[in-house]
Order: structure tokens, then sequence, then C-alpha cells
């Protein structure tokens, strides 16, 4: 071979070493750097586990709605203190809650569309607004009525062949009996026109005397030693539409004995002798009594109003009182 072609040679053979030399480096600057390959790798593996997650979880939702029995509560994937616990419970109960919730309100919704094509599901049933008439709620309150008047009745009435215990008399009868006794004695069987013991009254012995009669009775409740009734410690009037009455609640100091005297008079010309002269707390009191009612007490020592003024016209506690002027 000749030197020239030697020379032809060479290029060449320096062109093919040179060629893969220059292959491997732009192979080279192809390949991805070892960090970034690590860092991608792991990225698409997390998003593939992901996917994969999903569908399975999309795949189970059919499988549990079917075997889970309708009303009953699904069972909880993992328990608190296991990986998954609380957020994982609520995050599987959820999506599996809707769909059923969902279905029952479907199934709830179809039997009033079927019963009425034209009514929504979402309406409310027609019992529900239904007001009561108010035919209605007089009968409810007739029966409810009717009913408690049963139940009364039931209970006052007593067991058969039980018979009602005899009322026992009251302590203060016998007390009561002696003193109109004595009045009777002293006065005559008039002057005593009833008596009776008010035991709502805490068994208070009441007498009614004749009012012609009156100041000599008052004598002997304050003298006589089976009275001693030495303190007046009230007296009020009353109007009792049919008739005007005063009474006067008299205490005996020794025995603490009470009794409470009645004595009445007409509505048109009322009048009851004065008793101040007997007890003197009685002035003011009959003084009142004058004043709002107009019953007049002969033998008072001062008997004039005490709380209206002396020109007034009327007696403001009787029942058929009309004052002149109604803004007063």
């Amino acid at each position: 071979m000749s030197d020239e072609q030697k020379k032809d040679m060479l290029p060449k053979a320096d062109e093919e070493a040179v060629k893969p030399k220059e292959a491997e480096a732009a192979a080279e600057e192809a390949k991805p750097e070892p960090e970034a390959q690590a860092s991608e790798q792991p990225e698409s593996k997390a998003a593939e586990a992901a996917e994969a997650q999903v569908q399975a979880q999309q795949e189970q939702k059919p499988a549990a709605s079917a075997e889970t029995p309708e009303g009953a509560a699904p069972a909880a994937a993992a328990k608190p203190d296991e990986p998954g616990g609380e957020a994982g419970t609520e995050a599987s109960a959820k999506p599996e809650a809707a769909p059923r919730r969902r279905a029952r309100a479907a199934a709830d919704g179809a039997e009033p569309a079927a019963a009425d094509p034209g009514k929504e599901p979402s309406d409310a049933p027609a019992a529900e607004r239904a007001v009561p008439s108010d035919a209605e709620k007089e009968a409810k309150a007739k029966a409810a009525a009717e009913a408690r008047a049963a139940r009364a009745n039931a209970r006052a009435k007593k067991p058969e062949g039980e018979e009602a215990a005899p009322k026992q008399p009251s302590p203060n009868q016998p007390r009561l009996d002696q003193w109109i006794a004595l009045l009777k004695a002293q006065h005559g069987d008039a002057a005593v026109e009833e008596a009776f013991v008010n035991e709502k009254d805490g068994h208070l012995p009441y007498i009614v005397i004749k009012s012609e009669l009156w100041p000599a009775a008052a004598e002997q409740l304050r003298d006589d030693s089976e009275f001693r009734m030495n303190y007046l410690r009230n007296v009020s009037g009353v109007d009792q539409e049919t008739h005007m009455e005063v009474a006067y609640h008299l205490l005996a100091l020794d025995t603490k004995h009470e009794v409470c005297i009645k004595v009445k008079t007409n509505r048109e010309a009322p009048s009851i002798p004065s008793v101040t002269p007997i007890w003197p707390t009685a002035n003011w009191n009959e003084r009142e009594i004058y004043d709002l009612l107009g019953i007049d007490f002969p033998g008072h020592p001062d008997l004039r109003r005490i709380m209206m003024a002396d020109d007034w016209v009327g007696h403001p506690l009787r029942k058929d009182y009309e004052p002149l002027d109604p803004e007063v």
C-alpha cells in the first residue's frame, strides 16, 4: 500500500473512532440525573397508588350497600387507636351514608307520589296541615269536662254499704250552749235569734242577738262571771243587700274565750244601739260604720263622719251607693 493510500485511510479511521465517543457523550447528556429520577419515581408511584385506592373504594361501595341492611349502622373501618382511626371512620362513613340517605328519601317520596301523581314528594301530609275547627275544639273541651266530672263523681262516690260517719260536735259547742242558756234566762227566748259554731273560723261561737235587747245583753256579756268579755277587739259593718248587720268580736282576757255577737237591722233606716258606753273601743269603729254604711248608733257620744268630708253625700260601702261625681 502506498503512502498516499495510508493517508487517505487515516482520517476515516479517526472519524470512525470519534463517532462512538460523540454518541456516548450525547447519551450521557440525555440521561437524567440520579436525584431527579429518584424524586420523580416516588411521585409517580404515589399517584398510581392513590388512583388504585379510589378505584377500589368505588368498587366496594355497591357491595357494602348491598350487604348492609337498611337502617343498620355501617361497621367501623378502623378503631380510633388503629391507623386511620377516627379520621378514617368519618371519611368512610360519609360517602357510604350519603347514598343510603338518598335511597331512603327516594323511597319515602315514592309513596305519596304513587297515591297522588300531581303531588310533589316534598309536600307535607294533609293531616299535618289540617287545623281543627271550632266545633272540634268545642267537642274536645266538652269531652274533657265530662271526664273531669266523672273522675270527681268517682272520688266523691262512697262504696256501697258504707254509711257516712256521724259528725263530731265542736269542742266549743258545750260552752256556746251554756252562754245561750244564760242569755235567754236573763232576757227571754227572743233575745237570741240564732247561734252556731263557725268551724272554718277556728270553731268560733257566733250569737245573733235582737237589736232592741242588745245594750242589756252587752252589759251581761261584760259583767257576768260566766262571760267576762271585757275587751272589744273589733267592730265591723256588713251590707248583706237584704239587711245590714254589725259584728262585735269580744274577748275574755282572763279565760281567753272568744265570741262573735251579730246584730241585724233593716236597710231603709239602719239603727243599732251604741255600745261605746260599755266598751270605749267601739267609739271610732261605730263612727267609721256610720260614715261608710250609714248605720245610726243611738247613744254614741260623738257620732259624725270620720273618713269622708262632712258634706259628703251618701255612704261609699253600701251596695246601692251611686257617687255624684263618677271621677271621684
